[in-house]
């Protein structure tokens, strides 16, 4: 895993937590790093949208105080545990903690925690932006094989409809995708007509 080490320096911080003397020590430690440190109870307002970390009570959050659905973060979240109760871990991992710090929160660590989220929120969506990619290759590919079949239908062999898929490509000037697409939703509409005039007839 590789973590970016660069200047964190005039980052942005929220610490979405009610005041409390144990949070005292990550807000000194946020202003010695460089970051702006915002806070805010009971939820975060709009402008934290904004923000490059999140930091947020794990022990009495709930998921009405974010402005996003859980684990969708738009930027890294660390949690802040108090309690080992096996539920409010859970909840705290399906916010979509990209890193912890066990409160009270001391000087050491805030620092580490910080890379750590960052280099795992990164990760994520990296994954998240690999697998929308396979996603649209499995897909495009299965729009192929319903063009070649489309013509199949129509007599082609194989060879010949993955030919005249090619050549339809060329003559449209777009890509072999683009252009099953396009076959499969004209089909479509085809056979919707033909549809509606069967039942016109009948």
């Amino acid at each position: 895993m590789r973590i970016r080490t660069e200047n964190l320096g005039g980052a942005t911080a929220w610490i979405l937590h009610r005041p409390h003397p144990s949070i005292q020590g990550l807000t000194r430690q946020l202003s010695v790093i460089g970051l702006q440190v915002r806070e805010a109870w009971p939820e975060l307002p709009a402008e934290a949208l904004n923000a490059d970390f999140i930091f947020y009570d794990a022990d009495t959050g709930h998921n009405e105080q974010f402005p996003w659905n859980a684990g969708h973060s738009p930027m890294p979240m660390i949690a802040l545990i108090g309690s080992e109760v096996p539920g409010r871990l859970k909840w705290a991992m399906d916010m979509g903690a990209h890193a912890q710090l066990l409160k009270p929160v001391s000087d050491k660590g805030v620092y580490a925690a910080l890379l750590v989220a960052r280099s795992n929120f990164d990760q994520v969506k990296a994954s998240s932006a690999l697998i929308a990619d396979l996603e649209r290759r499995l897909s495009a590919r299965q729009t192929i094989v319903q063009a070649v079949m489309i013509s199949m239908m129509k007599g082609k062999t194989e060879a010949e409809a993955y030919d005249l898929l090619r050549q339809v490509a060329m003559a449209w000037q777009v890509t072999i995708e683009t252009a099953a697409e396009r076959i499969v939703a004209n089909h479509s509409t085809e056979r919707g007509a033909q549809n509606g005039r069967r039942i016109d007839i009948a």
